[in-house]
């Protein structure tokens, strides 16, 4: 760690010791930031939106306030009504957390205005580098503008914010304009600012960043390291510290340029200094004048409360003195409510149960709790799971052991791409981290799960068991193979007449016991048991196996013509492709509408080229998941015509 502190020419004002503080926030960061302060003894309290009035940060707080309205620009993102919040509850401070206003100059000026203390940078610090193009410009790195064919691939990027939201990478000139109009679209719903910036795009770099804290008395400390190059969508997914496989000096040029961009904004507070390492050389990238979602790994490896710090800067005390020293290796997962095989697409619904194994160094930091509902509304992270260890390599294993033992029923998650990533080859050798970990192994990742058959299996002998012999309905012979399928796995089973059940398909497997809730199977001279929990929704959770029936008779009403395009996600239509409409000519892969949810924006294209014969979607439309938005007649080709002809 390096630290600096540089004596000041006149005493920062004093504050008094906080006693409430109201969290701007929600969620997982909402919960941290009030553990902390319960901690230290200080009241908290909450705003939320109407979708959000039975949260767990709601029922966590000391009080709470409402925003009316469930969309962020509503809520969250009035900076207007979290200051009358904070008054009418008799709070002393604002915490930002992360996301929505943390990095708003404004929202900063509008707290301390109001006589509140602001638990961040000062405004001006926020507005050099919360922009990343002025960011760029205060660190003399020159902009890209004119962009040419040399320079691709190229990045659209939000000036403003973050999470992977604004961004689009561009290998073809003809896409940049589309790129740039989408991005800033996107940025402006996610930020409130639809300022874009165009970078070069360094394929397949390492993510490396930098934890900054500084005092009002200039007092700076530059923390470990972190590396955060497993993404999707240029969202962060899994992160450690310290960033293996770093030479010391390369890290000590990395703390020195971070500490420069600390002491050129006269930084206060906690910030985050990140580059993109191609090869042996850094590119910065932003300095996010917030708390990062990864910094829990920082905590862990330093025995430090960030957050605890924070509130003491606030205050006016100075950093303690230097330097802490770093014990062992942290990585962090991130839990979302999301489909990796169908395009990270995000998911909505009730969480029946929501369960993490404890035990010395592990740390699960949440928003949810068991029977909560994940909204459409907000970003799709449901946990962070932190493992820590002496070795990278024990800290890798007791996450991915912790993932696996977690109790996750409801929606889709990316678990067990969680546990796949972590176990794979090119995360354990630190000499392929990459950004294109996902674009070189996603196929591989979030196929079908090792030991699915099976779970297959024991669900549909619990689903037999617990029918009392009926079968499930079906009124077959008892000598006749009863049928189930889940997913792309058929079971056949048939009863003996012992009580028991006899499985033909998939071979290999013998049946111990079945009773509705658990089923015991012996495959290969190994017997196991397996947990079983069906829901109303179709839905059944075979220990870290999420399965959905597939009915025997399909519902006609689920029948869709050829060409049917349905919602993939529940979300809001944002945009439908200029001028539109009924009876016209697309082609395959045409851009027709973008949906959003959970702050990320889904684009839905022309699957074949034809005619759109049927457009239900419309700009502001609330849309579930299947609903049907639109209709493509496919071309019917020459040959096809011949042969009908014929």
């Amino acid at each position: 760690m390096i630290t600096s502190t540089v004596p000041t020419s006149t005493a920062p004002p004093s504050v008094e010791p906080l006693s409430t503080i109201l969290v701007a926030n929600r969620g997982e960061i909402a919960c941290r930031v009030f553990r902390t302060c319960r901690d230290l003894g200080i009241s908290t309290v909450a705003v939320h939106s109407d979708a959000d009035a039975d949260a767990l940060h709601v029922r966590e707080a000391d009080a709470a306030v409402r925003l009316p309205g469930s969309a962020p620009s509503e809520t969250y993102l009035r900076g207007d009504l979290i200051v009358k919040a904070a008054l009418a509850a008799g709070a002393d401070a604002v915490h930002p957390g992360y996301g929505f206003l943390s990095e708003n100059a404004d929202f900063a000026r509008a707290v301390t205005d109001a006589g509140l203390v602001w638990i961040g940078p000062p405004p001006e610090a926020i507005e050099a580098m919360a922009s990343k193009t002025r960011a760029k410009e205060l660190l003399r790195v020159p902009p890209l503008t004119d962009v040419t064919e040399a320079d691709l691939p190229v990045l659209v990027k939000a000036a403003a914010g973050g999470g992977g939201r604004g961004m689009r990478i561009v290998r073809e000139l003809a896409e940049l304009d589309s790129a740039l109009k989408v991005a800033s679209a996107e940025a402006e719903s996610a930020f409130g600012d639809g300022e874009v910036f165009v970078e070069r795009y360094v394929e397949d770099g390492r993510h490396v960043e930098v934890q900054v804290l500084a005092d009002r008395h200039g007092g700076v400390w530059v923390i470990g390291s972190r590396d955060c190059s497993l993404q999707r969508r240029h969202q962060k997914v899994i992160e450690e510290s310290p960033a293996p496989g770093l030479p010391d000096d390369f890290l000590y040029e990395l703390h020195e340029s971070a500490m420069d961009a600390a002491r050129a904004v006269g930084y206060v507070g906690a910030g985050t200094v990140e580059f993109l390492v191609d090869g042996g050389t850094a590119h910065f990238l932003e300095m996010n004048t917030r708390l990062q979602v990864e910094h829990p790994v920082t905590e862990e490896v330093y025995g430090i409360d960030l957050v605890a710090l924070q509130i003491a800067v606030a205050e006016g005390a100075p950093l303690p003195a230097g330097p802490i020293a770093a014990s062992g290796h942290a990585v962090e997962a991130r839990l979302y409510a999301e489909d990796p095989a169908t395009g990270w697409t995000p998911q909505a619904g009730v969480l029946h149960r929501l369960e993490f194994p404890t035990g010395p160094g592990i740390r699960v930091d949440t928003g949810y709790a068991s029977g909560d509902a994940v909204p459409v509304h907000y970003d799709s992270m449901l946990a962070k799971v932190v493992a820590h260890a002496p070795t990278r390599a024990e800290a890798v294993r007791k996450l991915a052991h912790a993932l696996e033992r977690a109790v996750i029923h409801g929606p889709a998650t990316n678990r067990d791409l969680l546990v796949a990533s972590l176990r794979h080859p090119d995360f354990r050798n630190t000499g392929r981290l990459g950004t294109g970990f996902y674009d070189r192994n996603l196929d591989a990742l979030a196929g079908p799960r090792d030991g699915e058959e099976y779970a297959a299996v024991a669900a549909a002998l619990a689903d037999a068991a617990g029918a009392g012999g009926r079968f499930g309905g079906w009124r077959n012979l008892p000598s006749q193979d009863q049928a189930k399928t889940y997913g792309e796995h058929e079971v056949r089973y048939r009863p003996t007449r012992g009580g028991g059940y006899e499985v033909t398909a998939p071979e290999g497997v013998r049946v111990v016991s079945a009773a509705p809730d658990r089923v015991r199977l012996e495959v290969a001279g190994v017997v196991r048991d397996f947990d079983v929990t069906a829901y109303e929704d179709g839905t059944v959770h075979v220990g870290p196996h999420r399965l959905a029936a597939r009915p025997r008779f399909p519902d006609p009403a689920d029948q869709r013509e050829p060409g049917s395009l349905l919602a993939p996600m529940p979300g809001t239509v944002v945009r439908v492709a200029d001028g539109l409409a009924v009876g016209d000519r697309v082609t395959a892969g045409q851009p027709l509408l973008w949906l959003e949810a959970m702050k990320m924006e889904h684009r839905v294209t022309a699957p074949a080229s034809g005619t759109l014969t049927a457009l239900h979607a419309a700009p502001g439309r609330q849309v579930e998941v299947g609903a049907l938005l639109a209709v493509v007649q496919a071309d019917v080709s020459t040959e096809a015509q011949e042969d009908q002809t014929a």
